[in-house]
């Protein structure tokens, strides 16, 4: 009884040769989900072990450019190493499906090219997208995701996602400042995956595009008070901005520590975590 967390990236937008974009792989039973799919999220992948065809579904928590970066490659290298070619399911906010559908349509001569060239392949990507909205729920195989409201406007709608496998309750917050829809998609979870900006030191950088950073993204303290209110085990802070050196982030764990008394998670790319029920 556990599922595992894997921060494949670490990252913001700003291009790191350390951090990879946005993106956490959560395992439970044989169910291999991908939430959000930033910069190098294959790479990452691979070095975790998985490939694109053993993916489940891919969650979308917002249409944010640096958490969908790599989605094209993704749907190619999905589809060019399934045999056979199996359908990429990806649940993500309203807006989605036209994400998808410009992708396809970038990606139109290189599925052209493919397929003339190898004859076992016979027809382009197949992607099913769901478009959700709060309280809708899926199930793959004996896992279960909910979907909650979260709050990064102006970009609206953005999401979070609950993951409920065999008593274990993981949400994976996004991008978000707290919020009552993420309080109720974490209430009786055992973990909170929430990204999180260093507001004190955003805040005196003197640069303007920075300082608008400061007013959709929540800041370690935050993430941690929304862990304390909910009362989950575990947090796991990802996607940080300014990112910290390798091996580093201790001052980062003492700030969420100054809030939330449970145990903290947070570390470089390809960091795991095991999260079992809180009973145990």
């Amino acid at each position: 009884m556990a599922i595992e967390i894997t921060l494949l990236g670490t990252g913001s937008p700003l291009p790191d040769p350390l951090r990879a974009g946005p993106s956490t792989l959560v395992q439970a039973g044989q169910v291999n989900l991908l939430v959000d799919a930033g910069r190098g999220v294959l790479m990452r992948l691979a070095a975790a072990g998985l490939g694109p065809s053993q993916i489940t579904a891919v969650l979308l928590t917002h249409l944010h450019s640096d958490h969908l970066t790599d989605l094209n490659d993704v749907i190619t290298t999905r589809w060019i190493t399934s045999f056979p070619a199996t359908p990429l399911i990806v649940l993500g906010p309203p807006g989605t499906a036209n994400v998808v559908d410009h992708l396809m349509s970038m990606l139109r001569a290189d599925i052209s090219y493919r397929i003339h060239h190898h004859d076992d392949l016979t027809d382009p990507p197949v992607v099913h997208v769901t478009e959700c909205v709060a309280g809708m729920t899926f199930e793959f195989e004996d896992v279960t995701v909910t979907v909650g409201e979260t709050d990064h406007k102006p970009v609206e709608p953005s999401i979070g996602f609950r993951v409920d496998y065999e008593g274990v309750g993981v949400v994976l917050a996004g991008d978000t400042v707290p919020c009552e829809g993420l309080d109720i998609l974490c209430t009786g979870a055992d973990a909170l995956v929430h990204t999180a900006i260093r507001s004190d030191i955003v805040a005196m950088i003197p640069m303007q595009r920075l300082q608008d950073i400061l007013d959709y993204h929540s800041s370690v303290e935050q993430a941690a008070q929304t862990a304390q209110r909910a009362g989950v085990g575990t947090l796991v802070l990802t996607h940080y901005v300014p990112a910290f050196g390798a091996g580093e982030g201790q001052d980062w764990r003492d700030l969420a520590a100054t809030e939330f008394g449970g145990r903290i998670e947070l570390g470089d790319d390809l960091h795991r975590v095991t999260v079992t029920p809180a009973a145990l």
